[in-house]
């Protein structure tokens, strides 16, 4: 009887406590689809081809607001750009996979599964990135299915005063201080952590894009300000 490959246990083992952010939020956004109007069958299909809370409840928001097509669709677009700077920081790990397997990489990348990884490879420079990632990144999205699938069952049941969104955050923040263990990495949050509050009311979300590019541009200036 064959065995799992170590690294892909070892993925999936890391990425399970932090269900316990990733699944109530999953619940809040399920929950926030159906009182939005939309039907089991929407939510659930939403749930699978979206991947992302963020756009997931950007997105129902402006569909109970009855607003246009078009502009729904580019709100959630624009809410998962940062998925383009996240591939473009994890592309090098991965780079000599086969095409199939960068698109199946792809499909899994989130923000806790990004952060889980890249935190791993750094610290491990022998470990498996491709299994690694695997098994983080298939028990996050089977935490996440459940999660929504649980809200869109519930439905208005949830209190609404019960904030299971503010775990997200508390999740980030562990996986990101570990990683402040220099000066770009401190800069970077810095600005980026800055520019984020300041910008928490810029149309379309914009002010979560902004911030990053920033935070991302001041890090890689203070590494050449270093060197």
């Amino acid at each position: 009887m064959r065995t799992l490959p170590s690294d892909l246990r070892a993925g999936a083992t890391d990425m399970a406590p932090l269900l316990v952010g990733v699944a109530p939020f999953g619940l809040v956004v399920g929950a926030a689809m159906i009182s939005s109007g939309l039907s089991v069958p929407q939510a659930l299909g939403m749930s699978v081809t979206v991947y992302g809370g963020a756009a997931q409840l950007a997105v129902v928001d402006l569909l109970a607001r009855d607003t246009p097509f078009l502009v729904v669709t580019v709100t959630g677009l624009v809410v998962n750009l940062r998925f383009a700077m996240l591939s473009a920081s994890i592309a090098s790990y991965f780079r000599r996979l086969p095409t199939a397997w960068r698109w199946f990489v792809g499909v899994l990348l989130v923000d806790v599964v990004y952060a889980l990884s890249v935190t791993a490879f750094e610290r491990d420079a022998d470990i498996d990135r491709r299994w690694y990632y695997l098994g983080a990144g298939i028990v996050t999205w089977v935490g996440w299915q459940a999660g929504t699938v649980a809200g869109v069952f519930l439905g208005t049941s949830i209190p609404e005063g019960v904030p299971f969104e503010f775990v997200v955050p508390l999740i980030f923040i562990g996986l990101l201080v570990p990683a402040l263990d220099d000066v770009p990495a401190l800069v970077a949050a810095a600005v980026g952590g800055g520019i984020a509050v300041g910008g928490a009311n810029l149309p379309l979300n914009a002010g979560l894009l902004v911030a990053a590019a920033c935070g991302v541009g001041a890090g890689l200036l203070a590494d050449g300000g270093v060197e």
